[in-house]
């Protein structure tokens, strides 16, 4: 098993190497060392734990073909998350298609309160992100937590800039109206029990 302290890098280089050789061993100990960041990746993208499984094979299977092509002098696990996050990317591209949804070019972004976020457990937070639309979901993912900004999604997507946008505000309200039922029940000390997905 790889370990996580300065020797631990040393270890998974090897295992890197070891996979560019399709070695087994070290295959299966970079699936288990990252297995956790990459699912937790999957599941903000899926609609349930078993599409997130599925990408996640995907995705380490693209790891393994493309192994080679990876910088040593480079950090691993971004790397590997970007693949991962591509490989979601695809899955949603493969299923779904983006429709009905308007054209922003400007709007005023919705400012969220941490108050909240702060009160609810990090699986709640997952369960409230994957009831939102697969389009609304991919994109709030990609600019609120990936990182990347509304030209880019939109390359990624095949979408417009603006429909990015328009994605991400009606992400954000969504977000909203959840968070304040479960703010409502908080404040009233009831115990937040979401039970959004019956697949997670």
């Amino acid at each position: 098993m790889l370990t996580t302290n300065r020797d631990g890098e040393t270890i998974i280089l090897q295992h890197i190497q070891g996979c560019t050789r399709n070695e087994r061993e070290s295959q299966q100990a970079l699936y288990k060392h990252f297995y956790g960041f990459a699912m937790a990746i999957c599941l903000r993208y899926a609609n349930n734990r078993s599409d997130a499984s599925g990408i996640l094979n995907d995705g380490f299977f693209k790891v393994f073909t493309n192994i080679a092509k990876y910088e040593e002098n480079k950090p691993f696990k971004p790397w590997l998350g970007r693949i991962i996050t591509n490989t979601a990317i695809d899955h949603y591209r493969a299923n779904l298609k983006f429709s009905d949804h308007l054209d922003i070019n400007d709007h005023e972004d919705i400012i969220q309160e941490n108050t909240v976020y702060d009160k609810l457990a990090y699986n709640d937070l997952l369960l409230l992100i994957q009831n939102l639309s697969p389009a609304y979901r991919t994109v709030f993912n990609l600019y609120a937590i990936d990182g990347y900004g509304h030209e880019e999604i939109g390359q990624m997507l095949n979408i417009s800039a603006g429909t990015s946008k328009s994605n991400l505000f009606k992400a954000r309200q969504k977000l909203q109206e959840m968070l304040k039922i479960a703010e409502q029940h908080l404040s009233n000390g009831e115990v937040v029990q979401l039970k959004l997905n019956t697949n997670i």
